[in-house]
């Protein structure tokens, strides 16, 4: 899409049921739709003691203890619902991984009414895509199981009644976490590889990528549930800032640390399969993958500024300092 166009904002409260909230996203948009919206939340959870919010007493949040594999159970309560946004995921083996993923998504949104619900987020993942927004074959072929879980739950949603309501979203590298949420799988590490930036300085890598932080996401999301895009605008959005070299990244990082760069050695493939080989690094195919494909960037990427909102982390210095990296 080239732009994303919206119906009027309605203030009247919805009835929102959400999966992922224990997770780092999920805990930013409940913060997000708690602090900005009116609206009552419905949090499907397996362990209660992960949410790191305080919910207790709060008459708008509604706990449901129970795994999504279960969701039969809950099907008067689903007829009810104005929005769900679903972004559980397991990262585990199969069988689970595709009977979360891809199963129980598609259940779940099987029993929402059709006439009554709204719109439906659906979260996936960038990785699936190519350049241009288009299903990445590879991903269904050599992908990880979790990566083929959500290649094969994406391209079954056209299976569903409730699919023109469907907004899929496609978060690329996704930092976030402090105190209060759990961390990103890449914000957890984002200490230890500053560690070695003295060494990484010095290289050059041919790649690009984009990054959103879990609050950006939270922004986007909720904008998005109380602007559903319109009918005639494809339901896709891909989350994340404007598109970062891998050396440009590394040279705003150095410059968030006060390091400086002297020399660069470009670390061509060659070079980094003998670094793989050397030190006997075990790789998947689809890591190896995308240690070829290397540029993961996307068409019309968006962000909280593209909205008209304020964006809490656009960029690398901006996402060291909420990371908790002292600068230099």
């Amino acid at each position: 899409m080239s732009e994303l166009t919206s119906f009027p904002e309605s203030n009247h409260p919805q009835r929102i049921f959400i999966t992922g909230a224990s997770g780092c996203i999920g805990h930013y948009l409940v913060e997000t739709l708690l602090t900005d919206t009116p609206h009552q939340l419905f949090l499907l959870v397996r362990n209660p003691d992960k949410l790191m919010l305080t919910w207790q007493g709060n008459a708008r949040i509604q706990i449901i203890q129970d795994d999504i594999r279960n969701i039969d159970a809950y099907a008067d309560l689903l007829a009810t619902i104005d929005t769900a946004v679903l972004a559980a995921t397991s990262w585990g083996g199969a069988p689970e991984i595709y009977d979360i993923n891809v199963t129980g998504n598609h259940k779940l949104m099987s029993l929402l009414d059709r006439d009554r619900c709204q719109q439906v987020v659906y979260f996936s993942t960038a990785s699936i895509l190519d350049r241009h927004n288009l299903p990445l074959k590879e991903a269904d072929e050599i992908g990880t199981d979790y990566i083929r879980s959500k290649y094969q739950c994406y391209l079954k949603l056209p299976e569903l009644a409730i699919y023109p309501k469907i907004t899929t979203v496609f978060p690329t590298l996704v930092f976030g976490g402090d105190k209060d949420k759990p961390y990103s799988h890449i914000s957890a590490g984002i200490q230890d590889v500053t560690k070695w930036m003295g060494l990484i300085r010095f290289l050059k890598a041919d790649g690009s990528f984009h990054f959103a932080h879990g609050k950006d996401i939270a922004l986007v999301v909720s904008h998005l549930i109380n602007h559903p895009p319109a009918p005639q605008e494809p339901r896709q959005v891909i989350i994340g800032n404007p598109a970062l070299t891998i050396n440009r990244t590394v040279e705003e990082v150095c410059d968030y640390l006060g390091l400086r760069i002297f020399f660069r050695i470009p670390l061509s493939l060659w070079l980094a399969d003998r670094i793989i080989d050397g030190f006997n690094i075990r790789m998947a195919e689809w890591d190896r993958f995308c240690l070829k494909y290397r540029h993961f960037v996307y068409d019309n990427s968006i962000n909280p500024e593209k909205l008209g909102l304020q964006s809490y982390c656009p960029t690398v210095a901006d996402l060291m300092r909420v990371s908790g990296v002292l600068p230099g």
